[in-house]
């Protein structure tokens, strides 16, 4: 009675309906843009388990000063050190994205989103000055201090860190969230501005951007509240109401909940009385949130975790010798890992290899994949999400972009 694609695209549909994490965009987003009917068409004809490459993305936005200074008027924002997660926001049907370099060429605080369907990369917020690694940079002429926070004048972080897996996108919040830590020295940034650091908030950097309004917020909330390591891994359950922010090493090992309403954190006290140490997911982990199972499945290194939000456990499932060839290697400079929707597994590419694997968490096994079609593109630090909406991984070196349809 009904085609493949006819009974794939129904399936699809019943999962973005009943999975807040996957909806499909409905109602007008800012900006506005013409869909692209050849880009369309491409990805129509797409065949499971085969690439296409796309072709160059335009770059969309009102760029300033520090933007054009550093080329991104052309370039796009380009993949950044340690900062390669993009968070899909169901809500506007676009894949939002953040993060600092290491170093060079900038470390900066701008906010962009790409958007398959109009084939655009669209700056949402222009960075504010460049940064240096551990102060404000040669020129702080932007930044204030303010209820004991370091932000800029246009409202934005005046301290900005990697990403690492700290970020992620709040569905009933509509906005994206972002553990903001670095190695900045707050206390002499404060000096140089002729204020007292004795007022600096010490609790975590936790920040949200709004892509609607296109403004960052920072949400300096009250003790009890956790530490902020480098590498923790933040992500929305809707099945909690709110963020799980996690860290398994000797600054913290913990699993904590920022409330739905941006308000309250609250330590979960995971795997109480059980081993939290030996199961749950260690920093450099990256993963997803999987509305079918309702849990969270992390991979660091050779190792795999689930956590139960239901149960409040982590436990590892995986724990493969370091020179397995069964088991890629995780890691949040090199390997991220997205959810794919019809087929209920996790895609992991390695970016140095740019070897694509499979998870099937029912089975608890990890599958390298052999796409056919147009290769995987060359290239440094590329970006990756998956859209639910045409049911591909999108793969973005620079401005070239490849995309790729699972097996059903």
């Amino acid at each position: 009675m009904f085609g493949k694609n006819t009974v794939t695209n129904l399936i699809l549909a019943v999962v973005c309906l009943f999975h807040p994490s996957f909806l499909l965009a409905s109602g007008e987003v800012t900006p506005v843009l013409p869909a692209n009917e050849s880009i369309l068409r491409k990805l129509k004809d797409l065949k499971p388990n085969h690439g296409v490459s796309l072709g160059k993305a335009v770059v969309h936005g009102d760029f300033n000063e520090t933007a054009r200074e550093f080329n991104l008027h052309k370039s796009g924002p380009m993949g950044r050190d340690f900062s390669i997660k993009m968070v899909w926001a169901p809500d506007r049907g676009r894949a939002l994205y953040c993060g600092a370099n290491h170093g060079v060429p900038h470390r900066l605080n701008d906010v962009w989103e790409f958007d398959l369907n109009s084939f655009s990369w669209i700056l949402l917020y222009a960075p504010d000055k460049n940064r240096d690694y551990i102060g404000l940079g040669k020129d702080f002429s932007d930044v204030r201090f303010e209820n004991g926070v370091l932000l800029t004048k246009r409202g934005g972080p005046a301290v900005i860190g990697h990403t690492w897996w700290g970020l992620s996108y709040d569905t009933k919040q509509k906005c994206m969230l972002f553990m903001n830590t670095w190695v900045t020295n707050l206390k002499k940034s404060v000096e140089l501005l002729g204020k007292d650091p004795s007022e600096l908030y010490l609790g975590p950097p936790l920040w949200s951007f709004d892509p609607e309004k296109k403004k960052w917020k920072m949400h300096a909330l009250p003790k009890p509240f956790p530490v902020s390591p480098f590498g923790g891994l933040l992500e929305y359950i809707p099945e909690l109401n709110g963020t799980i922010w996690h860290t398994n090493n000797w600054q913290m090992q913990a699993t904590w909940l920022l409330e739905n309403d941006l308000k309250k954190w609250r330590n979960l006290n995971a795997n109480k009385g059980g081993d939290f140490a030996k199961n749950a997911a260690e920093p450099e982990q990256v993963g997803y949130y999987d509305p079918k199972r309702k849990i969270i499945i992390a991979h660091r290194h050779k190792a795999t975790s689930h956590y139960d939000p239901i149960e409040n456990a982590w436990k590892k499932f995986v724990d493969a010798e370091k020179d397995s060839l069964d088991v890629p290697f995780g890691h949040d400079a090199y390997a991220p890992m997205v959810y794919d929707p019809q087929n209920g597994t996790g895609l992991l590419m390695e970016l140095r290899t740019r070897v694509l694997w499979s998870y099937d968490p029912d089975s608890r096994k990890w599958a390298r994949l052999e796409p056919k079609g147009d290769p995987v593109p060359e290239g440094i630090k590329p970006l990756i999400y998956f859209d639910p909406i045409q049911n591909v991984l999108v793969y973005i070196q620079g401005t070239n972009v490849w995309a790729y349809r699972p097996k059903n």
